[in-house]
């Protein structure tokens, strides 16, 4: 298929990276804020289409994962947005809890700094010794 066929198309056809993964972006429905990027492969996609329920393959563990299986904080997928190029997710979603693993409701809790340094501008939500247990 060519390009503009692609960036026209109504057919799902997602360009996978050479790992075999897609980008996907998790956005909050309602308030908009971007959560968190996540990687999905193929079945990753298929599920996460099948089930609503947001699910990535995780690159250090080589697995599936679906977002709140350890914590609970799962992330109920509205609606799957897809870019021109069909190389990149937008996962619209309605959070049950904060999408950080480390506490907070977003990945994005700090600035970088002109002098790189990294500034929190987000308040914890909690402590991941008290969710995630060996």
């Amino acid at each position: 298929m060519s390009q503009t066929s692609k960036e026209l198309t109504k057919n799902l056809d997602i360009t996978y990276d050479d790992k075999g993964l897609i980008a996907a972006i998790v956005q909050d429905i309602d308030t908009q804020q971007v959560l968190m990027i996540g990687w999905m492969n193929e079945q990753a996609v298929e599920l996460t289409l099948e089930t609503g329920r947001a699910t990535f393959y995780s690159r250090s563990r080589d697995k599936i994962w679906v977002k709140g299986e350890e914590s609970g904080h799962t992330q109920e997928v509205v609606e799957a947005r897809i870019d021109c190029d069909q190389d990149a997710l937008l996962l619209r979603c309605r959070s049950n809890g904060p999408a950080c693993h480390v506490g907070y409701a977003t990945c994005f809790y700090r600035v970088v700094e002109t002098d790189s340094h990294l500034k929190t501008i987000e308040p914890r939500q909690f402590d991941p010794a008290d969710v995630y247990s060996s």
